[in-house]
């Protein structure tokens, strides 16, 4: 696992199905009342972790259903810090889509600017975070939001912005592909073959 994902940090070599379990025991077993316990507890087991498998659980804390209305605007910082101190897709992306997407939905006008913020940001994480946001949004894509997003790294070689561009493109085109081709028509000297690749997949 830890080859296949070229992490630095090692793993327990425990399935999703078990990490899924353990989780709905520990976070049954132990329930925090408040946001700062919940905070601190996330950022503990985030920092502290030794294996892969316990970033994941602390993901997964952050998504737990009994601490919904925690889901505030004081939960960036949060997951600021895990997308920069983790930098890498497999962490990365479930907070940018989920948390992110969840933020943005519940406080659009402030989260609009903050993504704005973070696409013109020199970690390419955060980068990639801010574009990859509204994965989920389908028809209720702020398309001047993504396409902000998407300007400000289309010159980027790194392969994960490239990939997190054509990604982004690709889950709009479900609900307006022509528009996804326009853009890239617009955009063809500009886009990465494999943004325009990834973008396309499932339109030609």
């Amino acid at each position: 696992m830890q080859a296949y994902m070229k992490s630095e940090m090692p793993f327990l070599g425990v399935q999703t199905p078990g990490v899924l379990a353990v989780c709905r025991q520990a976070f049954s077993d132990a329930r925090l009342k408040t946001f700062g316990e919940w905070r601190d507890t996330v950022l503990e087991l985030w920092r502290s972790a030794q294996y892969r498998e316990e970033r994941y659980a602390a993901i997964r804390l952050t998504g737990d259903k009994s601490y919904a209305s925690f889901q505030t605007l004081q939960a960036l910082a949060i997951y600021e810090e895990m997308i920069v101190s983790g930098a890498w897709w497999d962490v990365v992306d479930p907070i940018a889509t989920q948390r992110l997407g969840g933020l943005l939905s519940l406080y659009p006008e402030q989260m609009n600017a903050a993504m704005r913020e973070w696409a013109v940001d020199g970690d390419p994480w955060k980068r990639r975070a801010a574009i990859l946001c509204q994965l989920k949004f389908k028809q209720d894509t702020d398309l001047d939001l993504l396409y902000t997003c998407i300007l400000h790294s289309m010159r980027d070689k790194g392969f994960f912005l490239r990939k997190a561009i054509g990604w982004a493109l690709r889950e709009y085109a479900k609900a307006d592909a022509e528009e996804v081709v326009r853009f890239i028509q617009k955009h063809e000297n500009t886009l990465s073959a494999l943004s325009k690749r990834e973008a396309l997949r499932n339109v030609l």
